[in-house]
């Protein structure tokens, strides 16, 4: 209740920020967009979308969490002003259900990414049974599912701007080839594959496991700083031990305590699998990206499942 009431002021302040700053839109093709989008993956998608067609910012910095950011005045700011907002889910970034009545969508497209993908419930993609019923928002890291985010918002782009639209589909095209080639990558790689069990720090990889025929158990939910209780690492402790696990996967960017506690008390290795909710600028500017971390997530799956 407390988030709520604090979302809805925030709206009210946002409102007549957004009416004092706003300008005709325009839509001529030599014009550059400002497009705002929430965490690093909604950022890549968009980014090889736009191309030189604009400008592409990222509105919640690497090493926060998405799951619980909060916009300030000053980021919702940024939203009412862009040309277009993009985010993943209202699974994930559940504030802009509460906020989007303060969006001019006549000025500023607002594009959901994981519009027609059917989100799953956690419990339905595990192994081990959660009870929570929380719908898992990780489709990016499914390659496929990653395909259709980047084509909805070249679509969504081109509706909304029709001069760019050609630059857009184009530039989306040559994109999802690449994201073609992910998946056939992981394909080969667990085609043939005998042990098809992995367990994961944050229950961020069924989409994932279910393109792949594989089956995740996670220490937490969808959530990474969701702990586990006493009985869940003891589940967990005897899933390992009866399916022969021999890695435990922890986040690159997040705690991983529990993680290693649980590979000490099993003596089994750790490893990363990199969720790609966040990239930090260094990463960035050393070249890594969706499809460099998503190459090394999958060097480091084949660790488990051979």
């Amino acid at each position: 209740m407390k988030k709520r009431i604090q979302l809805v002021v925030l709206a009210m302040s946002v409102f007549f920020i957004g009416a004092c700053g706003k300008q005709t839109t325009d839509t001529t093709s030599d014009r550059s967009l400002t497009v705002v989008t929430t965490f690093y993956p909604m950022y890549e998608f968009t980014k090889q979308v736009v191309g030189s067609e604009g400008t592409v910012s990222l509105l919640i910095p690497a090493g926060t969490e998405p799951h619980d950011y909060e916009p300030s005045a000053k980021d919702m700011a940024k939203i009412v002003q862009a040309d277009a907002f993009v985010y993943n889910s209202d699974a994930l970034e559940s504030w802009v259900d509460q906020v989007s009545d303060n969006i001019d969508t006549k000025k500023t497209a607002v594009i959901q990414a994981a519009k027609g993908i059917t989100l799953l419930d956690e419990e339905e993609e595990e192994g081990l049974d959660t009870h929570d019923h929380v719908k898992d928002p990780h489709v990016w890291l499914d390659p496929v599912l990653a395909k259709q985010e980047v084509v909805t918002i070249a679509e969504q782009l081109s509706k909304k701007y029709p001069a760019k639209k050609a630059v857009f589909m184009s530039n989306a095209a040559a994109y999802t080839q690449k994201l073609d080639q992910l998946h056939q990558s992981y394909e080969q790689a667990f085609a043939s594959a005998k042990n098809k069990t992995f367990v994961v720090q944050h229950a961020a990889f069924g989409y994932l496991a279910k393109r792949y025929g594989l089956t995740q158990a996670a220490i937490s939910g969808v959530s990474s700083d969701q702990e586990p209780s006493p009985s869940k690492l003891a589940e967990l402790n005897a899933y390992v031990q009866k399916h022969d696990v021999q890695v435990i996967y922890m986040e690159g960017n997040a705690s991983s305590k529990v993680a290693e506690t649980l590979a000490q008390e099993t003596n089994v290795s750790l490893a990363v699998l990199n969720t790609l909710e966040s990239l930090t600028k260094e990463q960035q500017e050393n070249g890594e990206s969706y499809l460099s971390v998503m190459e090394q997530n999958l060097q480091a799956l084949k660790e488990s499942i051979r």
